[in-house]
């Protein structure tokens, strides 16, 4: 590196390229965390065992826990018995099913990862508003902005571990499982109280489909996906060239981007019919896709009958309708059905696709999917069987009768390792990371889940994000960056006092947080507040402690956070929904925070 380029000026240009790279979408996260891990090595500015030291860290190994110890309780059926719960209890209305929701979701991120407490309430919400015969548009956000409160509860979401971690780094002692509690508990509980209230009223009111009297046949999921606007009836003459073609081979999808989704013979119905089955002459097809496209089955000799309405029964006892969404850490996002051989593998049809704020009907095998996205399937019993089974995927409302095996005679081992860890993590008996690796090793040998199960449970694009940035709070000490950002804060508001220059730190992370990884936004920010509230003689712990909870104020944008993305399609909502629900939310949360902090931690 050459002399006349200062360390800092390096350390700065590798961030704005890293974060240009993360806002663009460029590269994934993960790829790209790891590759500012190897630039501070091999621009210096970090020594060689540093640059990997974030795999080591107890911050890392935390979160691995964690993601064990939730997997456990999904393998047990202890996650899905409270989402049955959940769509059992409420009795009420709106306003109760907000409340229960919230509560619930705020409960589950106490220990568990926000998206893992999402991904297990989300199905169980979905049935709940639709038997209440409620507005999914005014549950969903709720559920989604619960579980960043609740997260401010405790040691055991990331950004708190990842600032925790930042201030055993610096020297200081670091954070204890139930130190958030004295702010993070009335900060969610005035954040509950808010959207029961005026929130509740900024909410959209949207899906009036979802209103509709429920039928065994799907019929509230057709309105929604408006599948039958692009049903098309057509007959295939004795003199058609698809005669005798299997519809794998008759070009329908492929070609012209379609879906069969019945064939009428003889006075019988084929729902779902296989890619193998063969297309005989006199057959009624009925084909999803546009019209247009349809009518160029003329070509092949086939008759499009001008009415396409059809009042067939799509659903029996073997064939089932159900929404599906991509699950939290789907990997299938950015690839295509076509690419995922989704029919194939599942022996299922896609019928329509929730995409862009909008039902697709046409051309679904070419359309990347994205996080957010929802399909309406059509396939066998045992075909959405095997669709529950794949963690790719989660159906949001399973055929009743249906369920994915599992361990329920390990449930209460589960729950009494999960008591244990958090006991023992609580009293300080077994610092943090210890006691969610002993409880991980625990949930194996009890039988809870298997080892090749717990490594499929842990989130390695998130592993390999925070263990490649962590290095850049090393680099930012070393450098001096991290000294000097907090002597320019310091300059700016310590004449305010130390709560300000924590409020400032905790509005510049909350900006931030919007915009890219609060995960990143911690590991950047947590060593300039430490430095800042070292240079004005303040509590580091309790500075940090502003920066810490300015990570989960994930409110304004849908890309603040995962799960808000998450329930965009179930809860029909536009990017600009977020900021008019959840602008007044932060504001409420900031002023709240700032006041606990300076009350209760004394900066």
């Amino acid at each position: 590196m050459a002399t006349f380029v200062s360390p800092a000026a390096v350390l700065a240009v590798i961030l704005a390229i890293a974060f240009a790279l993360m806002l663009t979408d460029r590269l994934r996260p993960d790829l790209v965390a790891l590759g500012v891990a190897l630039s501070l090595g091999l621009t210096g500015l970090i020594t060689p065992s540093e640059v990997f030291s974030g795999f080591s860290s107890s911050a890392v190994v935390t979160i691995i826990g964690i993601f064990i110890l939730a997997q456990g309780l999904q393998r047990t059926g202890v996650t899905r018995a409270f989402g049955r719960f959940l769509a059992q209890v409420n009795r009420g209305g709106e306003r109760g099913m907000i409340a229960l929701v919230m509560s619930s979701a705020a409960f589950l991120s106490l220990f568990m990862n926000n998206i893992a407490a999402a991904a297990v309430l989300l199905p169980g919400a979905v049935e709940a508003v639709k038997r209440r015969r409620l507005m999914p548009s005014k549950v969903m956000m709720p559920l989604a902005f619960a579980t960043a409160l609740g997260g401010m509860a405790t040691l055991l979401t990331t950004a708190n571990i990842v600032v925790s971690e930042a201030l055993i780094v610096a020297g200081q002692r670091g954070y204890g499982l139930l130190d958030f509690a004295p702010v993070g508990a009335p900060v969610a509980l005035a954040g509950a109280l808010f959207m029961l209230t005026i929130g509740r009223r900024l909410l959209p009111a949207r899906d009036p489909a979802a209103l509709a009297p429920e039928r065994a046949d799907g019929h509230t999921l057709t309105q929604s996906y408006e599948l039958f606007e692009r049903l098309n009836r057509v007959h295939i003459p004795p003199t058609s060239s698809l005669v005798n073609c299997r519809i794998s081979e008759s070009g329908i999808g492929k070609e012209y981007g379609m879906s069969v989704m019945a064939i009428l013979r003889n006075g019988q119905t084929l729902l779902a019919p296989s890619p193998d089955q063969v297309i005989r002459a006199h057959d009624t097809l009925l084909i999803i896709g546009r019209r247009e496209r349809a009518e160029q089955l003329a070509q092949r000799g086939a008759i499009v009958e001008p009415d396409g309405r059809s009042d067939i029964e799509i659903t029996s006892d073997d064939v089932s309708l159900v929404e599906v969404m991509l699950a939290p850490r789907s990997r299938a996002v950015g690839q295509t059905l076509r690419q995922l051989r989704f029919r194939e593998k599942f022996g299922a049809n896609v019928l329509a696709l929730w995409h862009g704020g909008r039902s697709v009907r046409t051309d679904l095998a070419s359309i990347p999917l994205e996080f957010g996205d929802a399909m309406l399937v059509h396939g066998s019993r045992e075909a959405i069987s095997l669709l529950q089974s794949d963690s790719d995927f989660l159906v949001l409302r399973p055929p009743s009768g249906e369920d994915t095996p599992v361990r329920a005679d390990r449930a209460i081992a589960a729950v009494v390792i999960l008591g244990i860890v958090l006991l023992v993590a609580a009293l300080d008996v077994v610092p943090i990371a210890p006691a969610m690796m002993l409880g991980a090793l625990a949930m194996v040998l009890s039988g809870c889940l298997s080892m090749d199960e717990a490594y499929r449970a842990i989130e390695w694009r998130a592993v390999f994000l925070i263990a490649g940035m962590l290095p850049v709070g090393i680099a930012m000490e070393r450098t001096g960056a991290a000294d000097a950002l907090g002597r320019s804060i310091v300059a700016s508001l310590s004449s305010l006092g130390p709560t300000a220059v924590g409020a400032g730190l905790l509005i510049l992370t909350m900006g931030l947080t919007q915009v890219m990884s609060g995960q990143v936004t911690a590991i950047v920010i947590a060593p300039i507040a430490i430095s800042a509230a070292q240079a004005i003689g303040s509590d580091p712990r309790a500075v940090a402690m502003f920066v810490a909870l300015g990570c989960s104020l994930t409110f304004i944008t849908p890309s603040a956070h995962p799960v808000n993305t998450f329930v965009m399609g179930a809860g029909g909502y536009t990017a600009g929904d977020y900021p008019r629900v959840g602008a007044p939310l932060t504001l409420l949360c900031t002023a709240l925070i700032i006041a606990l902090v300076g009350l209760i931690w004394r900066p």
